[in-house]
C-alpha cells in the first residue's frame, strides 16, 4: 500500500519545518492586499507562521512577514492571527 505524503512547510520566524495543517498562511494577493488564509489555497505569495502568541509578536516586532511578502503588513492582520489562537 502506498504511503500518503504529508506536506511540510517552514515557519518564517522559527525556521522550523512543520506539517502544513499546523501552520497558518498569510497571503499577499495579486492585487497587493494582505489576508490570512485559513484554507491554505488562496492565490498569491504566501508565508507560513506557527500559531503561537510568541511567534506572532516576534513577527510583528522584527517585520519578518513584511520581508517575506515584500509589502507592509497592516496591524489588523496580526490582530486576526491573535484571534485565531482563541
Amino acid at each position: 500500500m502506498k504511503v500518503k505524503k504529508i506536506p511540510m512547510r517552514t515557519c518564517v520566524i522559527t525556521r522550523e519545518k512543520c506539517e502544513k495543517k499546523d501552520l497558518v498562511r498569510v497571503v499577499r494577493t495579486p492585487e497587493g492586499s494582505v489576508i490570512v488564509d485559513v484554507t491554505g489555497k488562496q492565490n498569491g505569495k504566501g508565508a507560513y507562521l506557527k500559531l503561537s502568541l510568541e511567534v506572532i509578536e516576534k513577527a510583528m516586532k522584527n517585520k519578518a512577514l513584511d520581508r517575506a511578502l515584500e509589502v507592509e503588513v497592516p496591524l489588523e492582520i496580526y490582530e486576526e492571527l491573535k484571534s485565531l489562537l482563541k
